[in-house]
């Protein structure tokens, strides 16, 4: 009976003797192994880089090195240390001898003159004892590999990402060609092959391909399935892989009715039971990363689509007034934010304001809508912005103990260029003038902390005077001050001139590194 990891095997037979070379070499074809002969220590070092054989068989006495030294320097070379060594002597053969053999790393010792039955049988049995340390050596490092690519999948931002990691895993691992392809909710299939080593290459794929591999094996199950393709099977999938053999294929589905992922590799020589199961788990891996990404990108976007819709849906077109504004959330949050700002015509005036109310959350979003209504509700009546933000405080305190909130109210007569300005802990407004740039001194205590009189500062703008008001999304990091961030803004407004749509696109550039929602309104005194 055949045991375990045994079968043909490459072996190095070393001995000076031409006779005992071919009387070894002779019992090893009889039992189905591939002898290749050396005879002396030197050319079987250099046989040993050169071919790797699955096991040597070496003399004791060799004309120049002995098979002691012989077998040290295999076993001291990290790529070879796994080679195993039996040692054969017809002289040294006292218990002294075969302990230095053993000691210098010899994995067995013979003493001649050798059984044709006895000596196979300690062939098999060295190199099922090896066979199984190297594949269990094989499986922990793969598995190691797997952990990492995992982690890597897992890390990744983007849908193309998540291939590009999986497919390069699946090539490094299995030592193969391979490719893989996913269709996320976008409606647009993603494909990547890579070659071990080598950075993987992005194609455009197609739905239909997609269908077809699940027509083959998932239909409308779940779970994953293996199997192979022929070469020409697989072209039809991807019709300019660079591929000459037929292909072992995962396909995964998390939950009914999503599209599944697939990860493919060149299955010659054919995939062994470990390397199979390694690219389940691969692709079970990729499968969940994927729904996972799927289903943060789908709430991200029903996040930012409802903070949207509680912000202005356009500015209004007032005489003698121009302006821009931006809303852009945090790449990082799924969380809706409470940045606004809000644009209020009120007769020959119009009220600008920008808030930021604390945390990332639906609660946040919901404080915040709540602030601006009241906001705008107080604008019905006499205009009063001190009372305006004593009211929005007092909401706060009342309703929300927990929370705070920053504001900052503009009420500007474009004719006049005066410019009513009240500001309950916001980050100043900056007025771009032909002075230059600056800010226009701190306010009042930010809202819900405790009471509060707000009082009303006064500013004139000329024509072509621009003032600038953003949250402190837009500056603020960990690694930076937030004076070095605002005056980096400061410096920057010195080129919006008249083109302000150009510098609210400059400035939300400039700070790609923003860890936060940012709210961003731009205005211009013009002639009316």
């Amino acid at each position: 009976m055949t045991m375990p990891y045994s079968g043909p095997a490459t072996v190095l037979v070393v001995d000076d003797i031409p006779t005992k070379r071919y009387i070894l070499a002779s019992w090893l074809r009889r039992a189905g192994h591939h002898p290749v002969e050396a005879a002396g220590g030197l050319e079987a070092l250099k046989l040993v880089e050169d071919i790797r054989p699955d096991l040597v068989v070496l003399d004791v006495r060799l004309p120049d090195i002995d098979g002691f030294a012989v077998c040290e320097k295999i076993k001291d070379n990290p790529d070879t240390s796994s080679i195993p060594v039996i040692q054969v002597s017809g002289n040294a053969i006292t218990a002294a001898d075969r302990a230095e053999g053993l000691d210098r790393g010899a994995d067995a010792y013979m003493v001649e003159p050798i059984e044709p039955a006895e000596f196979v049988a300690t062939v098999e049995a060295t190199l099922r004892y090896y066979r199984a340390r190297q594949r269990a050596e094989r499986v922990a490092t793969r598995l190691g590999q797997l952990a990492e690519v995992t982690l890597r999948i897992n890390r990744a931002e983007s849908f193309d990402q998540l291939l590009q990691v999986a497919v390069e895993g699946a090539a490094e691992m299995l030592r193969r060609h391979a490719g893989a392809m996913a269709l996320p909710p976008d409606g647009r299939v993603r494909r990547y092959a890579a070659r071990p080593g080598r950075s993987a290459i992005s194609k455009v794929g197609s739905p239909r391909s997609l269908t077809m591999l699940n027509d083959m094996s998932l239909r409308d199950g779940t779970g994953d399935h293996v199997f192979t393709v022929d070469r020409d099977r697989w072209l039809e999938l991807m019709p300019d892989a660079d591929i000459s053999t037929a292909v072992s294929i995962v396909l995964c589905r998390t939950k009914p009715g999503r599209p599944p992922i697939s990860v493919g590799v060149e299955a010659d020589p054919p995939l062994d039971s470990d390397e199979l199961t390694l690219l389940r788990q691969l692709g079970q891996a990729l499968a969940l990363a994927v729904d996972a990404l799927g289903v943060y990108t789908e709430e991200h976007t029903i996040a930012v689509t409802l903070q949207r819709s509680l912000l202005p849906s356009k500015l209004p077109d007032l005489p003698g007034l121009r302006m821009s504004a931006r809303y852009h959330p945090a790449a990082a949050n799924v969380e809706i934010g409470g940045d606004f700002y809000e644009v209020l015509p009120l007769d020959d005036r119009v009220l600008v304001a920008i808030g930021d109310v604390q945390g990332h959350s639906l609660y946040a979003a919901t404080v915040m809508a709540e602030l601006r209504n009241t906001l705008r509700a107080s604008m019905m009546g006499p205009v009063d912005l001190g009372g305006t933000l004593n009211l929005l405080n007092a909401v706060l305190l009342r309703y929300h103990p927990s929370m705070t909130a920053t504001v900052c109210l503009l009420l500007v007569e474009p004719e006049s260029g005066r410019v009513d300005v009240a500001n309950a802990g916001h980050i100043p407004p900056l007025i771009v003038g032909d002075g230059g740039a600056r800010y226009h001194r701190f306010g009042n205590l930010l809202l819900g902390v405790g009471p509060e009189e707000y009082r009303v500062d006064r500013l004139d703008l000329l024509e072509g005077d621009i003032v600038v008001m953003f949250t402190d999304g837009l500056v603020e990091h960990p690694d930076r001050l937030l004076d070095e961030g605002l005056d980096m803004v400061r410096h920057l407004a010195d080129t919006a001139s008249g083109d302000l749509e150009g510098f609210c696109d400059r400035l939300i550039a400039r700070y790609t590194d923003r860890q936060d929602d940012v709210a961003l309104v731009v205005l211009q005194r013009v002639p009316c």
